[in-house]
């Protein structure tokens, strides 16, 4: 390869010195076709120079004189790195895009370690040939972007974002809604169970009440709940989901193109920013409802933080001055789900893989169901039968004992072992198992009056009861003591039911009187008891 310091070799030898060509050639080392070359190359330059009037192209020419030798090297091939090579190459390459596609990115191979492989097959090359040919393979020309201004209440874009949180001590999946407007960079986040159309639709509800109006456009990228399909190369077909929405909410919505995040990047930084913020200190609580309360306040510091960017303000106060280009936010949006389902032999319903009960008065009927995110409504002849918490998982059963009271007294020995006795209210389980254990049908007669009245003044009852005689104590007589108390309040006297009145009074004077007769610990009644 020539260097330019033998281009200043043979000028200067050629010209001071008066050497011939083939001298020059024969000291120098170099062909003398390539002496005869920049000789001839630079007496051409030199007389164009000196030729010139104008000074623009004299600094042309004097840049061709001074400049290092150049080769044109395009249409050279490579003598090792062939085709073959080339292929193998790509095959490592793309074998490391499969591996980040199913969770193993820290297992893919290096750059040295496909050299290492390469050789291990037998190839010839270099390590600095493959470094050369990845580069080649990978190098991408880099786009120019546009910066966007937006107008008040224009544009507000929407992602999802997994998150894993445990919930009452369960590691549970969750995913994250997230909203961002464009103008204000006001962010907005709620906890949802799964993307589906339900939870989709009910986060935008929930956010466009949160702000107080809609947003003209909404923009999505290629979420199965939002494009229902492709039709052709870059137009997309909305999910039912999206129109619903949009007709009743008045927006427009766009989708962004195939891998260009970047067309809804306040967002798609957004997702990673909450997440980050809410939950990489704080991940445990009671309740899905407990973390979004939690999540709420969260997004609410970080609305107050002041943004250099946009005059100093913070998101709150820009979205102030937003409200103002929003369209009117109509009453929340019913996300609902409507089946109709026929209650099965056990007297429930199977809604997304999990049942429900229902009075069982309405086994073998078709009911009408509203199912939401987090709970579904239960409705017979347009009337509301009961309400339950929405399950997630798979083959869950959700039992509600009140459901049963008719079956249960035609079959009280059920109760003991049913999924329902195991899913009541706890302070019940152990009133069964103090006080009604061989005596199913009575306890079923508890549970109705537990209904007719609350549990709180049920347990009230038994407190009262178990001063009087703690082994004695049965449904009616919870009944009476209920019922007495009723009466009390209604003659506005004392709400307590245990207060002593005249009949109290006579009815512990005859108590003590046997006061004698009976053991005074109940761990020594209990002993004679079995005697």
């Amino acid at each position: 390869m020539i260097t330019l310091m033998n281009k200043q070799q043979i000028i200067l030898a050629y010209f001071n010195e008066g050497k011939a060509l083939r001298a020059i050639a024969r000291e120098t080392g170099i062909d003398r076709k390539t002496v005869r070359k920049y000789v001839r190359d630079y007496e051409e330059k030199r007389r164009q120079l000196f030729d010139s009037n104008k000074i623009s192209s004299s600094l042309e020419i004097i840049d061709a004189i001074v400049e290092e030798p150049k080769y044109d090297s395009s249409n050279r091939g490579k003598k090792k790195l062939n085709d073959e090579i080339i292929a193998r190459i790509k095959f490592y390459l793309q074998e490391n895009e499969n591996k980040k596609a199913i969770g193993q990115g820290k297992q893919l191979k290096k750059k040295i370690d496909i050299y290492e492989a390469l050789i291990e097959e037998g190839f010839d090359i270099g390590y600095t040939s493959v470094c050369s040919a990845i580069n080649a393979i990978n190098d991408k020309a880099k786009e120019a972007f546009i910066k966007a201004e937006y107008s008040q209440g224009d544009v507000c874009e929407f992602d999802w974002g997994d998150v894993r949180l445990f919930i009452a001590g369960e590691l549970k999946y969750l995913q994250l809604a997230v909203f961002t407007t464009a103008k204000s960079n006001y962010r907005y986040a709620v906890i949802m169970p799964k993307q589906n159309t339900q939870c989709f639709q009910e986060s935008h509800a929930k956010f466009f009440e949160h702000v107080g109006g809609v947003f003209k456009t909404m923009v999505y990228d290629n979420m199965k709940v939002a494009v229902k399909k492709f039709v052709g190369l870059n137009e997309k077909e909305p999910t039912e989901g999206l129109l619903k929405l949009s007709i009743y909410y008045g927006f427009k919505f766009r989708f962004c193109n195939v891998r260009r995040g970047n067309e809804k990047g306040h967002v798609e930084k957004s997702v990673e920013y909450i997440r980050r913020k809410a939950f990489s200190n704080k991940d445990n609580f009671e309740s899905v409802e407990e973390a979004n309360k939690y999540l709420e306040e969260v997004c609410l510091r970080l609305n107050k933080i002041l943004q250099t960017t946009r005059d100093n303000k913070s998101a709150i106060e820009l979205l102030e001055m937003e409200r103002e280009g929003l369209l009117q936010n109509p009453p929340i949006f019913d996300s609902a789900r409507i089946e109709e389902p026929r209650v099965d032999k056990y007297s429930t319903i199977l809604i997304d893989s999990c049942h429900y009960s229902v009075p069982d008065n309405l086994v073998g009927k078709k009911i009408f169901v509203k199912v939401y995110s987090n709970r579904i409504l239960c409705f017979y002849e347009n009337e509301k039968i009961c309400e339950h918490e929405k399950k997630h998982g798979f083959n869950e059963w959700t039992i509600k004992l009140e459901h049963y009271l008719k079956t249960l007294k035609k079959k009280p020995g059920a109760l003991a072992s049913s999924l329902a006795m195991k899913q009541i209210d706890p302070r019940l389980q152990k009133i069964y198992q103090d006080y009604y254990i061989k005596r199913e049908r009575e306890f079923i007669e508890l549970i109705q009056l537990i209904y007719e009245k609350n549990l709180e003044e049920i347990l009230q009852a038994i407190e009262v009861l178990k001063k009087i005689n703690p082994i004695d104590i049965t449904t009616e007589k919870i009944k009476a003591i209920c019922n007495r108390g009723e009466i009390r309040k209604e003659k506005g006297l004392t709400n307590d039911i245990s207060s002593t009145s005249e009949i109290d009074k006579a009815s512990k004077r005859m108590l003590n009187m046997f006061s004698e007769l009976i053991p005074t610990s109940n761990e020594d009644f209990r002993e004679e008891v079995i005697i």
